[in-house]
């Protein structure tokens, strides 16, 4: 009878999770939004065992100490940060590349899914994805002369999940004044 009531309780012990009283919050980046009095702060919080509880970009404005969030899927990867600024255009805004879309639904977002582009307002008010969940974008570079931002990638035609010679490769070209495409190459 002990050993059964040993054996029970080592594998109740083992299958219980202690209490979350304490997150782990990594400050990943901070990024300055010039012209603004806003400073973008990338945070990912870590529950007791080091899964993510959440990941957000939080924009701190420095002048009134208010800050408001925007918020990605807990296995999301936030890549890039960068601030498009272009007066002679009136352009004013944010770039992330991030992983946000599990394509397949199951097993949560890995370094195997697409990167998206995604375009937000310096005050984070306004948020766009302008590349499509199942373009896997590469590389991506703003003209600050004609104010677009160009993106290289491919779909994945055949839902293997790699890069191989049947994948359809293209180039997008953005208006960021829009926020809308102007051209496929």
């Amino acid at each position: 009878m002990k050993r059964i009531l040993i054996i029970a309780l080592s594998i109740f012990t083992l299958t219980v999770s202690g209490q979350d009283k304490y997150n782990y919050v990594h400050f990943n980046k901070l990024t300055e939004v010039v012209g603004t009095e806003f400073v973008i702060a990338s945070i990912e919080n870590l529950g007791k065992l080091l899964n993510t509880k959440s990941r957000y970009l939080l924009f701190i404005n420095t002048k009134t100490g208010e800050s408001s969030q925007v918020d990605f899927p807990n296995d999301a990867s936030i890549g890039k940060i960068e601030q498009v600024k272009i007066d002679s255009l009136e352009i004013n805004l944010i770039v992330v590349s991030a992983k946000t879309v599990d394509l397949d639904g199951k097993s949560g977002i890995d370094w195997n899914y697409p990167t998206q582009i995604i375009i937000l307002s310096p005050d984070r008010k306004e948020k766009t994805q302008i590349t499509e969940s199942k373009f896997f974008v590469r590389k991506w570079i703003v003209n600050n002369l004609t104010g677009t931002i160009v993106v290289t990638g491919h779909y994945d035609t055949n839902n293997n999940g790699k890069y191989d010679k049947t994948d359809k490769n293209e180039i997008h070209v953005y208006d960021l004044k829009t926020i809308k495409m102007i051209s496929k190459i």
